[in-house]
Order: C-alpha cells, then structure tokens, then sequence
C-alpha cells in the first residue's frame, strides 16, 4: 500500500472532493488539520495549514498545496469521469491527452494539488 500526503488549504473542502468525486473512504480525521482517506491500495493524508506537516522547515520554506507531483487513479472511462468532474465544478490543467499508453487529464482537488485521471489504452 502507498501513502501520499497532500498539503491542502482546507481539510473539510478536501475530504468532501475526494471522498464525493474520486471515491474515497475517509477513514480518520483530526479535527480541521488533517485528514486520512483510502481508495484501493492507496492511502492519502490531507494536512491543512495548521498541521504539524505545515511547520516552516530549517531553511526557512514552508510546505505549501500545489505543484506538479501527483498520483493517478485509472478510470475505466474517461470522458464520462471528466464530465462528471466538471459538472461538479473541477478545474482542469489539461484537456485530454491521447498517449502510447492511454488518455490522460489533469484536475486539481480544493487546494490546487493535481491528479492524474488516466485510462489505459485497451489491448
């Protein structure tokens, strides 16, 4: 099992996105500052701004939600999970990329951390 922690502006925001449009179970919370959710064998903390993962490191940077790294879920169908997204209000870095491997898109949960939705090119 991997876990992945995402800094996130709001954990509330970021529970009710990942649990009521990517398909996680929220499986523990501690109050506004962090959150454990799970989907498969994926495990993800949700650390809001006042958790202890926020704290400023040695050098003086402080974790912040967004960039570029991401995990990826595989979608069976990925248009109708990109439509679904967007009639729910998901922004989208992208629009869909067709690769050797599949279709790709980017979307951003609350805070701006990006997921990559991708669905395997069939055999």
């Amino acid at each position: 099992m991997a876990t992945v922690r995402y800094m996130v502006k709001d954990v509330e925001a970021s529970v009710a996105f990942y649990t009521d449009q990517l398909g996680f179970t929220l499986k523990q919370q501690f109050g506004p500052n962090m959150a454990i959710l799970a989907r498969d064998d994926l495990t993800l903390w949700v650390a809001g701004p006042n958790a202890s993962a926020a704290r400023p490191m040695p050098d003086g940077r402080v974790p912040e939600a967004g960039g570029w790294n991401r995990f990826v879920i595989e979608v069976g169908d990925l248009a109708a999970t990109v439509a679904r997204l967007s009639e729910h209000g998901a922004y989208f870095r992208n629009d869909i990329v067709d690769g050797p491997g599949g279709r790709q898109i980017l979307v951003e949960d609350p805070s701006g951390n990006v997921i990559e939705l991708f669905e395997p090119r069939a055999s």
